[in-house]
C-alpha cells in the first residue's frame, strides 16, 4: 500500500510496432516438376542420415542443373538423356562467372575444375536415386564421366614457430582470452575442422582419458581424437574458470562465445584470423590452417599416415597422402647431403672450382640420412 501524499510511479505502457508480414518466399522454379523430385530426394537424404551441411551443399548444385534444364523447356526427368548431360557439363565448362554491380573480382572467369566436380557430382547420386524409385527406367547419369579433380596442395602451411606465435597472442588474463587460447590449442591438437569444434559439447570431452570425441564429423562420421597435455591442460582451465563465466543461458555447447552463446564455425574462424594478424602470420586462410599445420608437423615428427587418416577423420587415404607433399623438409636435407651438385669450394682459396663430394662421402652422407629417417619412421 502506497503512503498518504506519496506519488504512485505508474509505467508509461510501449507502443509496439506491429510487425509486417514475412513475405511469401518465392520459388522461381517451383514449376518446374524436377524441383519436386529433388525436394523428395533432399527428403530421403536427411532420412538415411545425410548431414544437412550435405543436402545444403547438394541443394545448390541441382536446382543450377534444374534452371539450365527449365530454359530448355525440360521438366520431366524421364525426358533427360545422357547427351544432354554431357551438354550440360560442357555448358559447366564454358561458363564465365558474371559481373555484379557491385564489380566481382573474378567477373569473366570460369569454374574451377574442382566448381565443376561439385556441379555434377551431386546429379549423379540424384539420377541413381530416381532409378531406384522407378521415376525413371534408366539412369542417364551412370556413365557420365567427371572431371578429374586435380590434387592441390594447401597455399601454405605454418611452421611450428608460426602455430606457436599465434597461440601466444591469446591472453589467458581474461575469461575471453582463456577461452580464445583453449580454442586455438584444440584446433591445432586434435586437427579439428571448425563445423567440428562448433558442434562439440562439454560431455564429449574427457579429460582423464585425455580425447575429444567428434559426433558430428564430415559425412556424419564419429570419430575419438586425441588431445595432448597441453591442449587438455589449456581445456580444463578453461571448463573451471573461464566457461562459467560466460555463461548466460543453459547450453551443452564447449565453446561460447562473448554473449554466452555457443560458438559458431564464423565466430572460431574470425578468432583464428584474428591471432594470426597479432602474430604477424600472413598465409591464406584461418582455422583449416590449423588442421593442415596439425598434419604436416605430425607426418615431419613420424606419424604414421594411416594414424593421421584417422585422426583427421578423412574417408579416403589419398586425401590423408596431400600432406606427404607438404612435409619435404627431410628430402631436402637428403637432397643436400646426397646430391652431387650441392657447392663445396676449397678452405685455402674461394676462388678455386665448385667441385662436388667425392663418391665414398655421397655414399657415406646417404646411408647416414636413410639410417636416421628409418630411426624417425620406427
Amino acid at each position: 500500500m502506497p503512503r498518504a501524499g506519496q506519488r504512485i510511479k505508474t509505467r508509461r505502457p510501449t507502443a509496439v510496432k506491429p510487425s509486417a508480414p514475412a513475405p511469401k518466399a518465392t520459388d522461381a522454379l517451383a514449376h518446374n516438376r524436377l524441383t519436386r523430385y529433388m525436394e523428395e530426394h533432399f527428403e530421403w537424404m536427411l532420412v538415411t542420415g545425410y548431414s544437412a551441411d550435405t543436402v545444403r551443399a547438394r541443394r545448390q548444385a541441382i536446382r543450377k542443373f534444374i534452371g539450365w534444364a527449365d530454359e530448355r523447356g525440360l521438366a520431366d526427368p524421364r525426358e533427360i538423356t545422357k547427351p544432354m548431360l554431357e551438354r550440360y557439363q560442357r555448358w559447366l565448362f564454358y561458363y564465365r562467372k558474371p559481373d555484379t554491380p557491385a564489380g566481382r573480382k573474378d567477373a569473366g572467369a570460369p569454374l574451377t575444375i574442382s566448381m565443376q566436380y561439385q556441379y555434377l557430382a551431386p546429379l549423379k547420386t540424384w539420377f541413381r536415386w530416381l532409378s531406384r524409385e522407378h521415376h525413371i527406367l534408366a539412369n542417364p547419369a551412370a556413365d557420365l564421366d567427371l572431371p578429374r579433380q586435380p590434387r592441390r596442395l594447401p597455399r601454405s602451411v605454418p611452421s611450428v614457430q608460426e602455430v606457436e606465435a599465434i597461440l601466444a597472442e591469446a591472453d589467458p588474463g581474461t575469461a575471453q582470452g582463456l577461452r580464445d587460447r583453449a580454442l586455438l590449442e584444440t584446433l591445432y591438437a586434435a586437427g579439428l575442422r571448425r563445423m567440428e569444434l562448433a558442434g562439440a559439447a562439454v560431455y564429449d570431452v574427457d579429460l582423464t582419458r585425455g580425447v575429444l570425441w567428434v559426433r558430428h564429423g564430415k559425412g556424419n562420421r564419429q570419430r575419438v581424437v586425441p588431445l595432448g597435455e597441453r591442449a587438455m591442460a589449456w581445456l580444463d582451465k578453461y571448463l573451471t574458470e573461464a566457461r562459467p563465466e560466460l555463461l548466460a543461458g543453459d547450453t551443452t555447447a564447449l565453446f561460447l562465445n562473448d554473449y554466452g552463446e555457443p560458438a559458431h564455425a564464423d565466430f572460431i574462424s574470425a578468432k583464428v584470423k584474428r591471432y594470426m594478424a597479432f602474430a604477424g602470420v600472413e598465409k591464406v586462410g584461418s582455422a583449416h590452417l590449423l588442421r593442415h599445420a596439425c598434419a604436416t608437423h605430425m607426418l615431419e615428427g613420424g606419424a604414421d599416415i594411416r594414424f593421421i587418416q584417422e585422426m583427421l577423420g578423412h574417408a579416403n587415404i589419398e586425401t590423408t597422402e596431400i600432406y606427404t607433399h607438404v612435409s619435404i623438409d627431410k628430402l631436402i636435407a637428403v637432397h643436400r647431403a646426397t646430391h652431387p651438385s650441392r657447392l663445396q669450394r676449397h678452405r685455402g682459396d674461394p676462388a678455386e672450382p665448385v667441385k662436388g663430394p667425392s663418391l665414398d662421402e655421397a655414399r657415406e652422407a646417404l646411408l647416414s640420412a636413410i639410417a636416421a629417417d628409418a630411426d624417425d619412421t620406427a
